[in-house]
C-alpha cells in the first residue's frame, strides 16, 4: 500500500522548500516539491532544478542526492525536507 508523506518546510535564503513523497514497498515511488522558491530568477532555478531533484530522490530512494548545480540553496532545502518526510514514512 502506498503512503504519501509531506516533509517539514525547510527555509532557504530564497524561500521555503517542502517535499511530498509517495512510498510503496519501502521505496520512494514519487517525489514532488509542494513549495519551492518563487519570483524573479528563483522561478527559473526552481523550474530547472526541482524536476531533477524529484528524479534523483526516486532513483536514490533516500535523501542522499547530489545538489543541482546553480541551485545550491534549493537543493539543500529539498534534501532537508526530503529527509524529514523519510523520517515520518
Amino acid at each position: 500500500m502506498a503512503q504519501t508523506v509531506t516533509g517539514d518546510v525547510a527555509q532557504t535564503q530564497y524561500g521555503p522548500v517542502q517535499v511530498r513523497i509517495t512510498v510503496a514497498g519501502g521505496k520512494i515511488t514519487k517525489a514532488e516539491a509542494v513549495q519551492a522558491p518563487k519570483g524573479g530568477r528563483s522561478d527559473q532555478i526552481t523550474s530547472a532544478s526541482v524536476p531533477r531533484l524529484n528524479q534523483a530522490a526516486v532513483a536514490a530512494g533516500s535523501a542522499e542526492i547530489d545538489a543541482v548545480s546553480g541551485a545550491t540553496y534549493t537543493s539543500a532545502g529539498y534534501k532537508k525536507s526530503l529527509q524529514s518526510a523519510l523520517d515520518k514514512a
